[in-house]
């Protein structure tokens, strides 16, 4: 049999996972699946330094030309994160006709159409399962299991990382900055987390999902984002008192031939499928009209969920005759500027007679419907309540008019959550 030469872009603790599974399941991979692959040319920084890996002299390499250019690699995996140098040593690639497995969710949505371009002139493949959900095979089912259906809906709990912090929050009622603090301790979080915290990765994953879904072109920069930094224990435990759950979801919704493109925290209901994903587990959601509602779900991070994604893009990769490229339209997808949800209100406003009929009447004005109102505890010592209102479905430019119109002398502190899954 045929050993087929691959090369890494990167060996961190991606690559090194994959470098590891390759050892460990590579003589069984030959004789299940027909193909065997030769880890040829590994491209790194320093090429002294110990990995703690079984590689033959010769293999590490600090020249990406040595990888890229190489006429015996037919398969590049690519580990390096971020958007540079990757992106261009990929679309180098592709381009040059050899076929790129990668987990880079970044460079893959902000380089979409030119990599496209590349592996379509260069007749490579380029496979990309990782990028979204780790170990979680939603991009090979979007990609082909669920083609005939004509997708609506996909909403997804797609960072593990605001989903540990979401879900310390609503299990222990402790504030952000404490499990957020916790999180990089453990390694859930990097010591920057802005990428993760503020709905970053949220939008590079949500723009591969919709493309897929919806067959055309998503910029990032068309997600409307809004990360986890705001939210306080008292909004997930008001929450938890209605029988809604807080998560940072992405969400992607088709309605009159245009789409909704939003990552938010988004409360669902207790008694959804996604309420009970906890921890860094991710989970996808997807409605679609011959197949109804179908969730995905599994760990959606770290080095050996997110290698067993990349092996088995190597795999199919590997013994594909013809590579299937995805069936996205270069054309951007049409966009909606507003959408209709149910909204979690909470407000301090003053203990006053009229107050009340204030905040209804402000509402009305803008055609919102409140579908229930809590005032929470008794007024503190400034003379103001804690507020709770859920809306029926509102469209979001009105709720932001009605709430920005309110009297700033009666009403402080507010805190607006949009609700799913009713």
């Amino acid at each position: 049999m045929e050993r087929i030469a691959i090369g890494f872009l990167g060996c961190g603790n991606i690559g090194s996972a994959v470098y590891r599974l390759l050892e460990e399941r590579g003589s069984e991979i030959e004789i299940n699946e027909g193909v065997a692959f030769e880890v040829k040319k590994i491209l790194v920084r320093d090429v002294r330094r110990s990995r703690g890996l079984n590689v033959p002299e010769g293999v590490f390499t600090d020249d990406p030309q040595e990888v890229v250019n190489d006429p015996d690699i037919s398969i590049i995996l690519e580990f390096m994160g971020g958007e540079q140098p990757a992106a261009d040593y990929v679309i180098r690639a592709l381009r040059g006709g050899k076929t790129v497995v990668t987990a880079n969710k970044m460079a893959l949505s902000l380089h979409w159409k030119e990599m496209l371009s590349a592996a379509r002139s260069g007749g490579a493949g380029l496979y990309f399962e990782a990028s979204v959900c780790g170990a979680v095979p939603v991009i090979r089912a979007m990609s082909s299991s669920l083609q005939a259906n004509r997708i609506s809906s996909v909403m997804g709990i797609i960072n593990g990382t605001t989903n540990y912090i979401l879900s310390r929050m609503s299990r222990e009622g402790a504030p952000y900055d404490a499990v957020l603090a916790d999180a990089q301790r453990l390694g859930l979080a990097e010591p920057d987390p802005t990428a993760d915290v503020e709905g970053y990765d949220a939008a590079y994953k949500l723009s591969i999902l919709a493309m897929l879904a919806f067959h055309r072109y998503v910029s990032v920069g068309s997600i409307y984002r809004e990360g986890i930094t705001e939210v306080t224990p008292l909004d997930v435990q008001c929450g938890q008192e209605l029988g809604l759950t807080l998560k940072l979801l992405a969400v992607a919704k088709e309605s009159d031939g245009k789409i909704q493109l939003r990552v938010h925290p988004t409360f669902v209901p207790d008694d959804h499928p996604l309420a009970s994903v906890s921890d860094a587990f991710n989970a996808v959601y997807i409605d679609g009209h011959a197949c109804g509602e179908t969730m995905f779900y599994g760990r959606g991070a770290g080095p050996m969920p997110t290698a067993s994604a990349l092996v088995s893009d190597l795999i199919c990769a590997g013994k594909a005759k013809r590579h299937e490229l995805p069936a996205v339209e270069d054309e951007d997808c049409p966009l909606a500027k507003d959408w209709s949800c149910e909204y979690f209100v909470r407000m301090r406003a003053v203990d006053e007679p009229g107050v009340l009929a204030l905040i209804a009447g402000e509402f009305a004005r803008y055609g919102i419907s409140i579908s229930s109102m809590i005032q929470k505890g008794e007024r503190d010592e400034s003379g103001y309540v804690q507020l709770i209102f859920l809306t029926h479905k509102a469209r979001e430019h009105a709720v932001r008019q009605a709430l920005k119109g309110m009297d700033s002398a009666t009403i402080a502190g507010v805190s607006m959550i949009r609700v799913e899954g009713r």
